[in-house]
């Protein structure tokens, strides 16, 4: 297995050309050979613009010819359709279509085991649709590149895990969508992916959909008519989970570590503890694809977006959290 960690641009109108500049120079991951798919010519653009400093890019053609010395960025090249008509901090479609090219290119990098692992910056939906790429985020993206058909979006932190039944779906989708299978397809990735990074035997709560998680149907009924259900069916298989917990109290469990992950149904119920608890460090991962694929927990930021001032943390966590689980 190569320890190769590919790392996507993501939208190059966003803050991700200068977070990944500035997360290999960290000394977190200082020893993690990596390489950078993206636009070669915004990178010594930024570069001459002083965002990040103290890097010589080596554009490579394939993975063979990567320099893994100190201060060297070995970047494959996703050219840009105009670069100086690109933007900063705007949603353009020349930057959804190179961000949506960069992810293709790891992807196959990653099927044909010339890198380890993925590791990817942010993109923008709206720039992504508006390339017409008409998915909603990076793991819809690479499920279908990969043709895997059950994964889930993970958020991780050292004290906090939070894994998805749903994400990037409207709350009426969600409720009218819910059903007991998807429920335990979720709770088998976790736990196939809990394993996988070193839990002997993990522990897995589900959190309810409704307040205090229905109370007996007094607050909304998909507790009993789908969440219950495929939890049981799961504990029948000799899965240590147990729920519905009350949403209001089963993230800050295990985040004190009653549980080891948490299944939330929607997107806005796992992301907030997350992202209030581990903003800096959160990393996403695409659990259920047949290769780590890792993202910093944020978006592109497009306020900031060419001004030097992005913080790289989560970027770094990331790349570092891609190298320690390619196994």
């Amino acid at each position: 297995m190569s320890k190769i960690v590919a790392i996507t641009m993501g939208d190059p109108a966003g803050i991700g050309p200068e977070i990944i500049a500035k997360s290999l120079q960290s000394e977190i991951i200082k020893d993690i050979p990596a390489i950078v798919i993206g636009s070669a010519d915004l990178l010594k653009k930024q570069l001459s613009m002083k965002l990040f400093d103290n890097v010589h890019i080596n554009v490579i053609n394939k993975v063979a010819e990567a320099k893994f010395t100190p201060g060297v960025m070995n970047v494959i090249d996703v050219p840009l359709a105009d670069i100086n008509t690109l933007k900063p901090g705007q949603i353009q479609s020349q930057a959804g279509d190179l961000a949506y090219h960069c992810i293709h290119k790891a992807t196959e990098l990653a099927l044909n085991k010339e890198v380890g692992s993925i590791a990817t910056a942010p993109l923008n939906k709206e720039a992504l649709h508006a390339a017409g790429h008409m998915y909603p985020g990076h793991t819809e993206l690479l499920a279908k590149l990969t043709n895997s058909k059950d994964v889930a979006m993970v958020l991780y932190t050292e004290n906090l895990k939070v894994i998805h039944v749903t994400t990037h779906v409207s709350l009426r989708n969600f409720l009218d969508n819910l059903n007991t299978q998807r429920i335990e397809t979720v709770i088998q990735i976790a736990h196939d992916f809990l394993k996988k990074v070193g839990y002997d035997n993990p522990r897995i709560a589900v959190a309810g959909v409704n307040p205090h998680a229905g109370e007996h149907g007094l607050f909304g009924d998909e507790e009993i008519k789908f969440v219950t259900p495929a939890i049981k069916n799961m504990q029948e298989k000799a899965i240590q989970v147990i729920g519905p917990c009350a949403p209001d109290t089963v993230f800050l469990q295990a985040h004190q570590g009653k549980f080891d992950m948490v299944v939330a149904m929607y997107h806005d119920q796992g992301h907030i503890p997350l992202k209030l608890l581990g903003f800096y460090d959160g990393v996403n991962i695409a659990a259920g694809l047949p290769f780590i694929r890792t993202s910093a927990d944020h978006g592109t930021a497009f306020d900031i977006a060419w001004k030097g001032i992005a913080k790289p943390d989560s970027m770094i966590e990331s790349i570092r959290l891609a190298a320690m689980l390619t196994k």
